[in-house]
Order: structure tokens, then C-alpha cells, then sequence
């Protein structure tokens, strides 16, 4: 009888990292397990920026323009659990995201704006979460994908350097959290851990909004414990990596 050797996932190549990027739909989609991987990040002095597309003000119940402000502000809560100051907001419309060129250019704005070394987005996949993602996650996640490399390009949106100062940047890789291809691994300590279930905790109004939703401690430890078995460790995020030129070994 044979036994088939576990394959690890390896490391993320992060020799040099000083600025990360991460770029989502809505308040809370950085809170599944990601944020335990910039609680890591910001521990050692990497400066992360949140960009999010939307306020999320189509999300609960009640009216748009409460919940957009409700939303704002348990989005900062979350960021200071996990020490994160630079939060951005697009405002493209909740629920009704589309993948256009203005968005494109608003991505590449702001990624020319903060010139991080790696750029974070959420799994943009049509099947997703155990059932159809989301759609706002679908065009959030490849207008990300098609921004950042737009933002290396000086020949696309040339208005931003022209007009705005802003030249071209080119980040070395785009990571993509809650894939189910993963290929490279975070570890994260306890810490971090506890950083992340606070974080998707200081969300209360929209997760008491969410039926049935469980509760932050008992399965975002889960998550992490997961990455960590494919990774050869207790804890870790797990990404599926895009080399955009500069990732290295």
C-alpha cells in the first residue's frame, strides 16, 4: 500500500514588500480570512490601503442612504483592528457594479496613487462560496485584475499622467484571496488570527442584518486552520498568485 505525500503550498515571495494594495466590493469582503494576512502585514510595517468600490448601501434593508454610512463606519471600525488607516472608497453603485472602462481607470488611478508591490482582490469566479458568486465580487475582482495592469501601462488612460502627474506603475503581483486553486501561503500567528475575527466583528449591524450567519469566532479560526494544513503550518491565508513581472522565486 502507497501513501500519496501531501504537496505544500510554498510561501509568498514578499523580499521587499512595502506596500499592499487590496481591492473589493463592498464593507466586509476583506473580513473572510484576508485580514488576518494584512494584520501580518501592517504588524511589520508594510503599509496597506483598502479600496473599495462601493459603500455597500444595498446591502441591508433599510434605505440606501442610511446604510451607506452605517456601512462606512463599521468598515473603519474593522481596518483599525487590523491596522489600517489609508481607506478608500470609489462609490460605484451597490449591487449594480459594471466592468467598464471608468472603473478601469478609477482602479488605475489609485493604484498609480499608492504604488504597492503586490495588489489583494477577492475570488471573482462565476461559481463561488459554495454557490454563484455574487456579482459586484465577479466585476470587483477582474476590474481589479484588468486596473492594475492598466496602471503599468503608459500608453492606457494617458490622461493620468498627462493631466493628473500620475506615471505608470507596475505591481509585482496580483493576489487573489478565497480561490479554490490556491498557490502560494501566508502564515499567520494567533494574533492575526484573533485580528480577523475582530475585524469581521466590528461589522455588527451588517452581519445581525444576514440570517442565520455564524458568528466570526467559530469559522474564521476554521479558514485559517485550513490554509495552514496546505501550507505546513497552523495558520495561514492562502491566495492564488498572478506574477505581473516582478514576483520573483
Amino acid at each position: 500500500m502507497t501513501t500519496t505525500e501531501q504537496i505544500l503550498l510554498p510561501p509568498l515571495p514578499e523580499d521587499g514588500v512595502r506596500r499592499v494594495l487590496c481591492i473589493v466590493a463592498h464593507p466586509d469582503d476583506m473580513e473572510y480570512g484576508a485580514s488576518a494576512a494584512v494584520a501580518a502585514w501592517t504588524a511589520v510595517g508594510v503599509e496597506v490601503s483598502y479600496l473599495l468600490l462601493t459603500r455597500g448601501e444595498a446591502g441591508m434593508a433599510e434605505a440606501p442612504e442610511t446604510v451607506g454610512p452605517l456601512r462606512e463606519t463599521e468598515q473603519r471600525r474593522a481596518c483599525e483592528r487590523v491596522g489600517v488607516s489609508d481607506l478608500r472608497f470609489l462609490d460605484h453603485p451597490d449591487g449594480m457594479l459594471e466592468g467598464t472602462l471608468a472603473l478601469r481607470r478609477d482602479i488605475a488611478r489609485v493604484v498609480r496613487q499608492v504604488r504597492p508591490d503586490l495588489v489583494l482582490t477577492a475570488n471573482f469566479e462565476v461559481e463561488a462560496y459554495g454557490g454563484l458568486n455574487q456579482a459586484d465580487h465577479r466585476v470587483a475582482g477582474l476590474a481589479a485584475a484588468d486596473g492594475a495592469r492598466d496602471a503599468a501601462n503608459p500608453w492606457v488612460f494617458r490622461e493620468l499622467a498627462e493631466q493628473e502627474g500620475l506615471p505608470a506603475w507596475s505591481a509585482r503581483a496580483l493576489l487573489v484571496a478565497g480561490h479554490p486553486g490556491p498557490t502560494h501561503a501566508k502564515t499567520v500567528g494567533e494574533e492575526q488570527v484573533q485580528a480577523a475575527v475582530d475585524s469581521l466583528s466590528a461589522h455588527q449591524a451588517y452581519l445581525a442584518h444576514v440570517t442565520g450567519h455564524p458568528r466570526p469566532e467559530e469559522f474564521i479560526p476554521g479558514i485559517l486552520r485550513d490554509g495552514g494544513e496546505a501550507a505546513g503550518t497552523a495558520h495561514a491565508v492562502v491566495f492564488r498568485v498572478h506574477d505581473l513581472g516582478g514576483l520573483g522565486d
